[in-house]
């Protein structure tokens, strides 16, 4: 369904859950809520496999995909155009009268890192959100820094489609602007516009991270993953890194599901038991 202008987000409320809207509100606590942040161009049906993980466990799952010209285009300028949605989402807890449970997030790839990174910027910044109970984060083939290979890959994958002429001067309207602005000026341009792979690298958040990659990811490079995660375990950060190793871009459930759904739920389950009443 789509709520507060998020035309793709989909809300799937636990069994007996009151719907948007409804006097009725539950007592404090009841089970985890976990919010799914898709890749660039993820159809919902495959983001819904995900969602299974935790439905299954009484969880409300809130998933969504940010537009692909918001992620390739908009990020790539400057322009903070995913801030919107990012509030939005978080709003939702509100309207479904669910934001006194733990919150858990799963984020895929460098699309799903760009909108949680305006989360946690929300969280911190807002007052209405900063009594939000957020457990922890799973990162599925994220995140990823300059790689501008990987991201003309993954562009293409979401333009497979598109018409011939169209997609190959959106791939190069893509490369260039990204080798001017995120390359050559960054030293210049991230006072005005910090990347998402820089503002995590120092991002106040504290509750634990799980950071799921593989060495044959095309896309992302393992070895900024794991930069990431030794980085935010130098600021206290509980942090856990699998490497699935021969498993594509976001395909480690694919190629490992029961190995993959395990760490999913035990994460949940140990940030959960953990995290403050």
């Amino acid at each position: 369904m789509g709520t507060r202008g998020l035309k793709a987000a989909v809300v799937e409320l636990e069994p007996g859950q009151a719907r948007e809207g409804s006097a009725e509100r539950e007592p404090a606590g009841g089970q985890p809520v976990v919010i799914l942040l898709g890749w660039a161009g993820c159809q919902d049906k495959y983001l819904a496999k995900y969602s299974a993980i935790y439905s299954q466990k009484g969880c409300t799952v809130i998933r969504y995909t940010a537009p692909w010209r918001m992620i390739f285009f908009s990020e790539t300028f400057g322009i903070r155009s995913l801030q919107t949605p990012a509030r939005r989402l978080l709003e939702l807890l509100f309207d479904y009268s669910v934001e006194n449970r733990p919150v858990l997030f799963h984020v895929f790839s460098n699309g799903g890192v760009m909108l949680y990174r305006y989360i946690i910027e929300a969280l911190h910044t807002h007052k209405t959100f900063k009594n939000l109970r957020v457990a922890g984060t799973i990162f599925d083939s994220a995140p990823g820094r300059r790689n501008l290979r990987g991201g003309l890959r993954a562009l293409a994958t979401v333009l497979v489609s598109m018409n011939v002429l169209l997609k190959y001067f959106l791939l190069f309207t893509f490369a260039s602007m990204a080798v001017v602005l995120r390359i050559l000026l960054y030293p210049l341009t991230r006072f005005i516009h910090e990347s998402h792979y820089d503002a995590l690298l120092k991002a106040p958040s504290r509750w634990p991270e799980l950071y799921l990659y593989s060495q044959a990811d095309l896309i992302i490079k393992a070895s900024e993953v794991q930069h990431m995660a030794s980085a935010r375990q130098q600021l206290g950060v509980p942090v856990k890194a699998v490497d699935f190793s021969d498993s594509a871009h976001v395909s480690h459930m694919r190629v490992y599901p029961t190995y993959y759904c395990s760490l999913c739920t035990t994460f949940l389950s140990d940030c959960v038991g953990g995290s403050p009443p």
